[in-house]
């Protein structure tokens, strides 16, 4: 079986599918990865072949842009369509506006599309997986009768707006009729791009024929599709992946990890978190405080405690097991690492998912939001002596680990796409140039 990938040029998006996509090579398919050229180093360091497409996307200078006003009206913005007068109609429409104007149509510009089809007419995958905004990959699926299916590494919100906004249009399901609601930014770009290649749109193109989903189960939002679901195995990027010799001897006080993420280092996207402020909440406390900062962010420091470890890179995965917490900025990979080491955590979470993500996991006993207005000294300090204080964060956090290893694993994940690959190229027919799908 011919497997494409695909994910737009940001590490923090493309790390989450390169578990699955060691597991399918693993098993003897053929796998292929195709991003914007800025991805290629960190695709080709997992030891996957990089197919480079398009130009790369300019999202430094829409974050220069238009950030500042569009993050600002987000942030401490719920996204789940559950919350109560969070969702209104407004607020959903200037969503699929904005998202659709500054941010999918950047990294799925034309030349990616064109590219990624025409590398898809010649190589001819059985399957395509694309990451939830990298909608050229159904694109290119569907130009040419490719399985696809979309890898989801964060809770699928986006898609649950995406249901409440066209439900408040009274829009039936999109595509069915091969048109997009003329209000829906999303569909109406989509069924634009599909038209320059004579296919018409279909909702499938936003949902996929089925979704993978490496969330676990508590914190997956209703889907209307199908969903095949997988334990998330870490994967924390090409930096140098070493156990120092620190990490070798076990704490004699209870261990802190403290991680801002990788999306700040190399992007103009702003961190929220003041990396000072969260050394002096941790300054005098009985503890061990592991700090991952590059330099860049320990220049921003005006005083580093007695009880802080300042370190470049670490691996998670093998930090994680020697930690009693961890304090960080609320991004899906550190925060799924370290819900399946059951770590308990306090996530800075202040825009977009982050902060459904860190709400459901303090509603779940496992961890402590720390919304942005709370950003304090003392906020934070407060928050992590009752973290380290009290035993019932660490048992919760031990359940969520329970629940993310009761998934299946990717090379278990492997024989049911087999399965739904074969399915869905069996009802698109015949390859473009007449010959059948190979399917394992």
């Amino acid at each position: 079986m011919r497997v494409l990938l695909t994910s737009f040029a940001l590490d923090a998006h493309f790390n989450g599918s390169v578990p699955l996509a060691w597991a399918l090579r693993a098993a003897g398919h053929e796998v292929r990865v195709a991003s914007q050229p800025a991805l290629t180093s960190s695709i080709t360091a997992a030891g996957l072949t990089a197919v480079p497409v398009g130009a790369d996307p300019r999202l430094d200078e829409m974050v220069k842009g238009v950030g500042d006003s569009v993050l600002s009206h987000h942030a401490d913005q719920s996204l789940d369509p559950d919350t109560p007068g969070q969702l209104t109609p407004a607020f959903l429409k200037g969503w699929d506006t904005m998202m659709t104007a500054t941010f999918y149509t950047l990294i799925n510009d034309d030349p990616m599309v064109d590219d990624l089809v025409a590398f898809a007419r010649g190589w001819e995958p059985d399957l395509i997986l694309w990451e939830p905004f990298t909608f050229a990959g159904a694109v290119a699926a569907k130009v040419t009768g490719a399985a696809h299916a979309r890898l989801l590494s964060f809770p699928d919100l986006f898609m649950s707006m995406r249901r409440a906004y066209l439900a408040q249009l009274g829009a039936a399901p999109a595509g069915r009729d091969g048109t997009a609601h003329p209000e829906d930014s999303l569909g109406q770009w989509l069924e634009w791009t599909l038209g320059r290649y004579g296919v018409p749109f279909d909702e499938d193109v936003v949902t996929g024929q089925w979704s993978v989903d490496q969330v676990p189960r508590s914190f997956r939002p209703p889907s209307d599709g199908p969903v095949v679901g997988m334990r998330y195995v870490p994967y924390n990027g090409p930096g140098p992946a070493v156990v120092p010799d620190w990490l070798r001897v076990a704490p004699t006080r209870p261990r802190v990890c403290v991680t801002l993420g990788l999306t700040a280092r190399t992007s103009e996207f702003p961190n929220a978190v003041p990396v000072d402020l969260v050394l002096k909440a941790v300054e005098g406390l009985d503890i061990e405080v592991v700090a991952t900062l590059d330099a860049e962010e320990r220049a921003l420091l005006t005083h580093v405690p007695d009880n802080v470890r300042l370190v470049d890179h670490v691996p998670l995965h093998a930090l994680l097991p020697t930690c009693a917490a961890i304090v960080h900025h609320g991004g899906a990979g550190t925060w799924s690492t370290a819900l399946v080491e059951g770590v308990p955590q306090i996530a800075m979470g202040w825009i977009w998912d982050a902060i459904d993500r860190a709400q459901r996991q303090q509603a779940l006993g496992a961890g402590l939001h720390l919304p942005s207005h709370e950003v304090t000294v003392e906020g934070l300090r407060g928050r992590l002596v009752r973290l380290l204080d009290e035993p019932s964060f660490t048992a919760a956090a031990g359940r969520l680990r329970a629940e993310a290893e009761s998934e299946p694993t990717p090379a278990q994940v492997v024989p049911v796409l087999e399965r739904l690959t074969a399915q869905h190229r069996a009802r698109g027919a015949r390859r473009p140039g007449g010959t059948s799908p190979c399917v394992s």
